[in-house]
């Protein structure tokens, strides 16, 4: 196991979540939900403790074959959000980096401090040539992250997908490895 110490907030890291946490991730999840389920109906994949692990054993399975990872976020010891590697395609050289939180996770710079970990990691260590980011258009904070990393918007899928009896547009961020390290944050 390793520890990537969260520098935005005493007593933060990014720790990978595995098949054994799925009783903390289904709490957290379960707080999460609020947050997330908005937006996207990722956090409606873990509802109960079987399905929480099976989620947790997706990503440990992608982690094995090297097309995925999932890493969770703790402050002060829980669990309030997390980063992943939604897709990881080495022979394209493109991944896309997805993010959650539950309120008490909010406000902190922990999404931001995590995905630019993942960033560096895809892009320096594993030589990846793109990192993307999916949000839904209304959803304003997860564009700030992306623009606090200095992606840039590619374009909007209108009318993209259905959720909550309410069709999204989805924005596509990309930042690709000639742009890393960005030169300023953007605001």
């Amino acid at each position: 196991m390793y520890v990537v110490p969260l520098s935005t907030a005493p007593a933060a890291e990014l720790r990978p979540l595995e098949p054994w946490h799925a009783e903390e991730f289904l709490a957290h999840i379960d707080r999460a939900r609020p947050n997330t389920d908005p937006w996207i109906a990722w956090a409606s994949y873990s509802t109960d403790l079987e399905s929480a692990r099976a989620t947790l054993q997706s990503y440990a399975d992608k982690q094995a074959q090297d097309t995925g990872r999932i890493y969770g976020i703790w402050l002060d010891g829980t669990l309030v959000g997390g980063v992943m590697f939604v897709h990881f395609d080495t022979r394209l050289g493109n991944c896309e980096i997805g993010v959650w939180t539950e309120k008490a996770g909010e406000g902190h710079g922990l999404v931001t401090a995590a995905v630019r970990h993942l960033a560096e990691y895809a892009l320096v260590e594993r030589g990846m040539q793109r990192v993307e980011w999916l949000n839904s258009a209304q959803n304003t904070r997860s564009r700030a992250v992306a623009e606090r990393l200095g992606m840039r918007l590619d374009g909007v899928l209108r009318s993209y997908y259905p959720h909550n009896g309410v069709r999204h547009d989805k924005e596509v961020w990309s930042l690709l490895a000639d742009e890393w390290p960005p030169s300023a944050p953007r605001r």
